[in-house]
C-alpha cells in the first residue's frame, strides 16, 4: 500500500466521499475534493521535476501541507518539510543537503529567506502558496496545470522514501530521516490501535506539520474521520474550532495545554463548551508535569493519552491510555512516570552496554524493531549503521521496562549528568523541581566543573506572581532527592528555548550557560 491510497480508499466509497476530510482556515474540503487536488498536485509536481527528486515545503500549516503529504510521494518524489522556526541559513543547509529541486513556500517565509540570503542553486523552481512574484509559480496554477496535464506518474514502491524529515537537532547536528511509504503506513496503522478513534470523532492538530506528528492527519483519514488543522496554536482559535467543527479529540504539546488552561480561566463559556465536547487529548513531544495532568483532568474533564515515539519511528510505539491516567490520578501516581505499554505492531526492548537485552527493571538503551522504523539517515551511512546495529533501531534514550511491561523513559542518554562519579538523570531532577511552588517550567543541564566533572545546573522559569528563591529550590530538592542530585546552581529566565514541537533546546542552554 502507498500513502495516497489511504485517501483513495475513503474517496472511492460513495458513503464517505462527500464527507469532510480536511478543515483548514475555516474551509471544509471533502474526501473527493482532497483526492482530486492531491492528484492534480502529483501531476503538477511531476511536470516540473524528475522522478526521485526532493520537493521542499516551507510554510505555516495550511491546506497545501496535507496535499503535499500525499501528492509529492504519489508523484514518485520525496517531500522535505522544513521547520519554519529555523534560521534561513538552516533552511539553506537542509535544501543543499537534500539537493531539493523545487521549493513550495508561503509568501511570509519566501520573503524572509530572500531578505537574508540567496536560495540554493539546486532549487530550480519556486512555487508560492499565495500570489507569487512575477518570476515564481503560483500553487493554484500548479494545480490547474496538474488537472490539465498528462504527466505520467511512476507508481512508487512501498520501500521508496515518501518523506525526508530532519530531526530537531537538540543533541547535535540535525539528521535527515528517510521515511518510506511502508514505514509511515505502519506508524499510521499502529496509531489507530494505540489511540482508537470512534466513528463520531473529529480530530484537531495544532502541531507544526513539518514535524512527524502530522502523520496523525493520515491516521484520521484511515479511520475516515475529518482532521481540523490550525495554522498555529492559539487558545481562542482552539475553542472556536471545538465550537464550529465539533472537535472531540486532539493532539497538543504540554505548553499548548498550559496556554489553553490559562485562556479558559477567563472564558467560562469556552470552558463549558470544551468540557462538553472534548473526549480525549493526546499529548506528547515533551514530558508532562504531574501537576499539569491533574489540572487538565480537573478543568477539562476529558481523558488523556500519551505515548513514546520519535521521527525515526514514524510516530509512537507505546501508549499510556485513559484508564492508566485515571488510575494515576486516583492514587497510583507512579504510573505517570511511564510512557505506557508497547503496542502490538512493534517490538521494544532495553539493551545493556554489552549489546545484550536487559531483564525487567534494569536500565539501558531503548531499542525498537518493526516495520515503522525508518530506512536510515540521508547521505549518512555511518550514522545509519550505528542506529541500526544488531538489527535494532537504537533510540539514544535511556529507559526501563518494568515487570508489568510498561516503559519508563529515564532520559536522553546524552542528558545523563555524571557528577562526582554518580549518574543523574536530568529528567528526574526536572520532575522534582516542577512539583515545587513557584516553578512554571525548568530544564536541567550538566556544566563543566573542575572538581565534580559536571555540575548540575537548573534553568528555571518562575511564576512571576510568587517567584521562588534559589534557597527555596535547594530546600525543596533536598527534601525529595539525594544530595548529589540537587542542583548546585540556578539560573532564572523568562522562557526556555524550544523547538517547533515544544522540546527544550538543551544544546542552546549548554551554549548559553555551560
Amino acid at each position: 500500500m502507498l500513502l495516497h491510497e489511504v485517501l483513495d480508499e475513503s474517496a472511492s466509497d460513495p458513503a464517505i466521499r462527500e464527507h469532510p476530510a480536511l478543515i483548514v482556515d475555516g474551509a471544509t474540503h471533502t474526501f473527493r475534493e482532497v483526492q482530486r487536488d492531491v492528484a492534480a498536485l502529483a501531476r503538477g509536481v511531476a511536470g516540473i521535476s524528475d522522478q526521485g527528486d526532493t520537493i521542499a515545503l516551507l510554510a505555516q500549516n495550511c491546506y497545501g501541507y496535507p496535499l503535499a503529504y500525499y501528492g509529492v510521494p504519489k508523484a514518485g518524489r520525496v517531500l522535505l518539510p522544513l521547520n519554519q522556526r529555523l534560521h534561513p541559513r538552516e533552511w539553506a543547509s537542509q535544501l543543499e543537503r537534500a539537493r531539493a529541486t523545487v521549493l513550495l513556500v508561503d509568501r511570509e517565509h519566501l520573503e524572509k529567506f530572500r531578505s537574508t540570503l540567496a536560495i540554493p542553486d539546486s532549487v530550480r523552481t519556486i512555487v508560492v502558496l499565495e500570489e507569487p512574484a512575477p518570476d515564481d509559480l503560483a500553487f493554484g496554477r500548479l494545480l490547474e496545470e496538474g488537472v490539465a496535464g498528462e504527466a505520467q506518474l511512476p507508481g512508487p514502491n512501498p520501500n521508496d522514501p515518501a518523506w525526508l524529515m530532519f530531526t530537531s537537532g537538540t543533541t547535535g547536528r540535525p539528521k535527515g530521516v528517510l521515511l518510506p511509504h511502508r514505514s509511515l503506513l505502519a506508524g499510521v496503522r499502529h496509531s489507530t490501535l494505540l489511540r482508537p478513534m470512534t466513528d463520531a470523532d473529529v480530530f484537531l492538530t495544532a502541531f507544526p506539520m513539518c514535524h512527524v506528528a502530522g502523520y496523525q492527519v493520515i491516521t484520521a483519514h484511515m479511520r475516515r474521520r475529518p482532521a481540523v488543522i490550525l495554522r498555529r496554536f492559539d487558545a481562542a482559535d482552539f475553542v472556536a474550532a471545538v465550537r464550529d467543527h465539533g472537535v472531540t479529540t486532539c493532539s497538543l504539546a504540554p505548553t499548548m495545554l498550559d496556554l489553553l488552561l490559562e485562556h479558559l480561566r477567563s472564558d467560562p463559556e469556552g470552558l463549558a463548551l470544551v468540557r462538553e465536547r472534548l473526549r480525549v487529548v493526546g499529548y506528547g513531544s515533551a514530558p508532562m508535569p504531574a501537576p499539569l495532568i491533574r489540572r487538565i483532568t480537573d478543568v477539562l474533564g476529558c481523558e488523556l493519552n500519551q505515548g513514546y515515539g520519535m521521527t525515526e519511528l514514524c510516530g509512537n510505539v507505546t501508549a499510556l491510555g485513559a484508564g492508566e491516567h485515571r488510575a494515576a490520578i486516583s492514587g497510583e501516581p507512579a504510573l505517570l512516570a511511564s510512557a505506557g505499554t508497547p503496542g502490538p505492531l512493534a517490538r521494544l526492548a532495553i539493551m545493556d552496554s554489552d549489546g545484550g537485552l536487559a531483564p525487567p527493571g534494569v536500565a539501558g538503551e531503548i531499542v525498537v524493531r518493526g516495520e515503522q522504523v525508518c530506512a536510515g539517515y540521508h547521505d549518512d551511512p555511518a550514522a545509519s549503521a550505528d542506529a541500526m546495529a544488531g538489527g535494532w533501531f537504537h533510540t539514544g534514550d535511556l529507559g526501563i521496562l518494568g515487570t508489568d511491561g510498561r516503559l519508563a523513559v529515564v532520559d536522553r542518554i546524552k542528558d545523563i549528568i555524571v557528577t562526582g562519579g554518580e549518574n543523574v538523570a536530568s529528567r528526574e531532577v526536572e520532575d522534582t523541581l516542577r512539583e515545587l511552588a513557584g516553578v512554571r517550567d525548568v530544564a536541567v543541564i550538566g556544566v563543566n566543573d573542575d572538581r565534580w566533572g559536571e555540575r548540575i545546573c537548573a534553568v528555571v522559569v518562575a511564576d512571576p506572581q510568587a517567584p521562588p528563591t534559589s534557597d527555596d529550590l535547594v530546600a525543596g530538592c533536598r527534601a525529595r532527592l539525594a544530595g548529589f542530585k540537587t542542583p548546585r546552581s540556578f539560573t532564572f529566565v523568562e522562557e526556555l528555548p524550544r523547538t517547533a514541537t515544544g522540546k527544550v533546546r538543551k544544546d542552546e542552554l549548554r551554549r548559553l550557560f555551560g
